[in-house]
C-alpha cells in the first residue's frame, strides 16, 4: 500500500476541510438565488449558515468585494469579509469559516495578519484564508492604488502576514518595518493561518508551490484540470515541503430529475444530483480536495437544495 502524504497541520478548519486523496464539500455565500443582478437579499443568511453546517458542509466561503463594480457584476456576500467571518464565527460552532480571497494589494497586511488570527481564534481555529492579487482593476484607482504592480505587492503583503505569527518579528519590507519588541496579538489559533493563494496572483507556478499552504482554482474541463492539478503537486514536490491541498469553486443549479444531463453555465453547470456526483467523483480522482459550490444561478429553493445535496451527493464524500 502506498502511503498518502498528510497535510500539514495548521488550524481545525484546514485539517477537517483538506484530507489527501478525499473531496469535501463547502457552499459559497450567500446561500440564495440572485441571477439577475449583482446583488443578494442576504435573506435568511444566518439560518442558511447553520442549516449548512447541521446538514454536514465542511466549510462556507466568503469574497473580498470592497466595490460594486458593474464589469464584476457580483457583489458577494456585500459585508466586509473580516466583519461577517466574526458575526459567523459566533454564530456557529463547526464549520469551517473561509474566504476566498482576501485582495492583499488593496489592504495593509498589519491589519489583514490582525483580523484574520482574531477570526481564527475566536472560532476556534476554523480560519482558511484565501488570497489573491486581485482582477477588478476599477477598485484599484479608487484606493489611490496601482494595478500593474500588484503582483509585487502581493509576495511583500503575503511575507509581512507570515511574519506576524513569529514573536516580535524584526525585519524589512515595504510596508513596513517592526522593530523595538513589539508584537501583533493575537496569534493565530493554530501553528499559522492557514493561507491559501487563489490562481496565479501575478506569481510564478513554483513561488506559490514554496509558499502557499494551498492553491484555489478555478472550473475547468476534467481533463485540462487533471493536467494543472498534477502540474501543482509535482511543484509542491520538488520543493520539497509538505504535501498541500488543491480546491475549487462550482456553480450549480441542481435539477428536479436526477438524471439530468449538465448543461454548462457560468463557471458550473445545470444538471441532476446522479451527474453531480458523477463529475465530483472524477475530481476527487484527479486531486482535488475541495469544491465550494455556488447557489447563485440556482433556480430551486435554496433550503430544499441544501436538504437535497446534503441527503443525495454529501454521502459520497464524507468518512
Amino acid at each position: 500500500m502506498i502511503d498518502t502524504p498528510e497535510f500539514p497541520a495548521i488550524n481545525r478548519g484546514y485539517n477537517a476541510v483538506f484530507r489527501p486523496k478525499r473531496l469535501s464539500l463547502g457552499l459559497v455565500v450567500p446561500l440564495e438565488t440572485y441571477a439577475t443582478g449583482p446583488t443578494a437579499t442576504m435573506t435568511r443568511h444566518v439560518e442558511r449558515v447553520q442549516l449548512a453546517e447541521s446538514l454536514g458542509f465542511s466549510a462556507v466561503w466568503l469574497r473580498d468585494v470592497p466595490f460594486n463594480v458593474p464589469s464584476f457584476g457580483d457583489a458577494g456576500q456585500m459585508f466586509d469579509p473580516f466583519a461577517y467571518l466574526g458575526f459567523l464565527a459566533a454564530k456557529t460552532e463547526r464549520i469551517a469559516l473561509g474566504v476566498a480571497s482576501i485582495v492583499l494589494p488593496l489592504r495593509h497586511p498589519a491589519h489583514v495578519a490582525k483580523a484574520a488570527a482574531s477570526v481564527d481564534v475566536l472560532s476556534g481555529g476554523r480560519l482558511i484564508l484565501g488570497v489573491a492579487s486581485g482582477d477588478r482593476p476599477e477598485e484599484y484607482p479608487a484606493l489611490a492604488l496601482p494595478f500593474d504592480d500588484r503582483g509585487a505587492r502581493f509576495r511583500e503583503s503575503f511575507d509581512y502576514i507570515e511574519r506576524m505569527r513569529e514573536t516580535a518579528p524584526v525585519f524589512e519590507n515595504p510596508y513596513g518595518s517592526p522593530c523595538g519588541g513589539m508584537d501583533m496579538l493575537p496569534k493565530p489559533a493554530g501553528s499559522k493561518l492557514p493561507l491559501l493563494i487563489t490562481g496565479g496572483s501575478q506569481q510564478d507556478p513554483d513561488w506559490i508551490a514554496r509558499h502557499g499552504d494551498g492553491w484555489i482554482t478555478y472550473p475547468r474541463q476534467i481533463a485540462v484540470q487533471a493536467r494543472l492539478v498534477a502540474d501543482w503537486r509535482a511543484r509542491v514536490e520538488a520543493a520539497g515541503g509538505p504535501a498541500k491541498p488543491a480546491m475549487q469553486s462550482l456553480y450549480v443549479d441542481l435539477a428536479d430529475d436526477p438524471d439530468a444531463l449538465p448543461q454548462p453555465i457560468h463557471l458550473g453547470f445545470r444538471l441532476g444530483v446522479r451527474h453531480l456526483r458523477a463529475y465530483l467523483s472524477a475530481l476527487e480522482t484527479i486531486g482535488i480536495n475541495h469544491v465550494a459550490m455556488n447557489l447563485r444561478l440556482n433556480r430551486a429553493d435554496t433550503e430544499a437544495t441544501l436538504q437535497r445535496l446534503a441527503a443525495e451527493v454529501l454521502p459520497d464524500f464524507t468518512d
